[in-house]
């Protein structure tokens, strides 16, 4: 395992809120196990679920999100992988929302051995509350 600093640009387009950008630099932990790539970061107050860590499993063309800690609820969990959707729940003070998310592009250049960057861009559905799309953009620096 070794740590990195992490660039995270995320950029959000809706027709109910309109366009959002957001952006920080954190330390992270990467490691590889069983020819995956595993990326570990803790949010910020910019992402607006502080105390939250975020682990990305990232294989191939497949990568997978999921949340731990305060704020991220319970199976806060999201699969991404190019013309293929993804359906789940995301919990809410209110109960959980089912959630859809179609991956439109995955693109994955990191390697353990060198920086690189994953880009995904993927268009998502709150059932009933939000539908947008999103572009979001890791850096190893």
């Amino acid at each position: 395992m070794k740590e990195t600093m992490v660039k995270i640009s995320a950029n959000q387009v809706s027709d109910e809120q309109g366009e959002d950008t957001m952006e920080f630099i954190t330390e992270a932990k990467l490691y590889e196990k069983n020819g995956a790539l595993y990326l570990i970061y803790e949010e910020s107050e910019l992402s607006g679920i502080p105390g939250c860590r975020t682990r990305l499993k990232v294989k191939d063309d497949k990568v997978q999100m999921k949340r731990f800690g305060e704020g991220a609820g319970i199976g806060n969990e999201i699969r991404f992988e190019k013309g293929k959707r993804f359906t789940g729940y995301y919990p809410t003070p209110m109960g959980p929302i089912e959630i859809e998310v179609l991956t439109n592009s995955l693109v994955n250049n990191i390697t353990y051995e060198d920086k690189g960057s994953l880009d995904i861009d993927y268009s998502i559905s709150l059932k009933g509350l939000l539908e947008g799309r999103n572009r979001l953009n890791i850096t190893l620096m």
